[in-house]
Formats: structure tokens, sequence, C-alpha cells
């Protein structure tokens, strides 16, 4: 896919650098040179404008790529220009960055196709961090519902997956595992492979590095880490 960051900050640039090792063309824009200069190596194309004069933004491709996405952060005012002009120029697919409740409220305004909230994602990220005791990849559903994918939990290894009464006893839907196992490739050179097992047997026992993805509301995983 194609895509422009406009806004070549610290969540700008990573955006970019990450999109472009995956195989993504992307086209980066900031008014710092300095900040175009350390990523033009490492995207498609990168350009020093001011994204808020309609003149210079008119020389980037806003068209003819797949998304847009408007990274500028704590420079209120430049934001909301910049995805004001885009909506202007008629850019289908905008992605803005929020860092606040205000700004996330205005950019809404704007019906855009995505807002970003990378600090509150963060946040939640260490709250989960600090309130189950260990790293968990999450997905909100909404206000209460949230899909979590962690570690099992080393008083559950060898248990069958019948056994762990997760949907009886803290209303938490089980819906997949993720396991490592070791293969051999045709160099003969040992690897782990990690699949996911989306139906799973009764008599399917839990091991050790297994990986549970559950379903339910947050107080509810609470409820089954105290538990354990």
């Amino acid at each position: 896919m194609k895509y422009i960051i406009i806004g070549l900050g610290n969540y700008g640039r990573v955006l970019a650098e990450e999109l472009s090792a995956l195989g993504h063309e992307v086209i980066g824009a900031d008014i710092s040179e300095g900040r175009v200069d350390s990523i033009k190596d490492k995207v498609a194309t990168a350009f020093v404008i001011d994204a808020t004069d309609e003149q210079s933004l008119s020389v980037l491709p806003l068209n003819n790529v797949d998304i847009v996405i408007v990274a500028i952060g704590e420079n209120f005012g430049a934001s909301i220009r910049v995805v004001a002009l885009l909506k202007q120029k008629k850019v289908a697919h905008i992605y803005a960055r929020a860092i606040d409740l205000v700004h996330k409220s205005v950019l809404e305004a704007f019906d855009l196709e995505k807002i970003l909230t990378p600090e509150e994602d963060a946040a939640r990220g260490l709250v989960q961090l600090l309130d189950f005791g260990t790293s968990i990849e999450s997905f909100r559903v909404d206000v209460e519902y949230y899909v979590m994918k962690f570690t099992v939990p080393k008083k559950l290894v060898g248990y069958f997956v019948n056994e762990l009464n997760l949907d009886e006893e803290f209303r938490l839907k089980l819906i997949g595992l993720k396991r490592a196992d070791q293969i051999t490739n045709c160099l003969g050179i040992s690897l782990m492979e990690q699949h996911i097992k989306n139906e799973l047997p009764a008599n399917e026992k839990v091991q050790e590095g297994d990986e549970l993805v559950c379903y339910g509301k947050y107080r509810d995983f609470q409820a089954f880490w105290k538990a354990i």
C-alpha cells in the first residue's frame, strides 16, 4: 500500500520506518529539514514542506495514495488546519493523531476514517501491565469488552482445555490458543514456528509458553488474574 505521513516527530518517524520496513511505499513530509534528512533513506520519498500552507501541501500526491496520516501531535493548530485542507482537497482516507480529548473531539467533527490515540493506547498498555503483572496484547472492543492475548499462567500449565472453565467461572470466552512448535527447515535447521489453534479439543493440554486469546469484560479479566 501507499501512505503519506505528515509530521515526522517520534510517532510519525517510527510509523514511517515500520511501514516502509514491511514493504509499503511511504512518503514523508515535515517542516523540519533535520527530521526529513533523518528518514529520507528509509522511505520512498520525503519532503520538507509546511503542510499548513495549501500550495505547499499540493506538492504531495494526496489522491494517488491509499491513506494520508496526519501524525502531527503537539501543534494543535497545525494538525487541525492540515486535516481541514485534506478534507477540502477531497482526500478519501485520512487518519489523524489526537493527543488529548479536546484534540480528538475537534477531529471527530471532520468525520475522518480513523483517529489515532497513541498516548492513550500506550497508557492503557501500561495500566494492564501494572494491573495484571504481565505483558498483554489487547484490543478494546468498547468501554467494557476486550480481546486479550496473554501467556498462559504457570498455574494452568498441564490442564486440559475443558478444565480451565474460563467461561463458567470468569465469563471469559476462550477463542484461540497460540503455540510455538519446533520444526526443521529444508536446511536441517531447527526453528520455532508459531500457529493459532482456533478449534480446541476438550482433551487438548495447555503447554508452557502457550498464549491464550480470550474475549470478555475488563473486570472479568481482572477477577481471573486475581484468582490465579
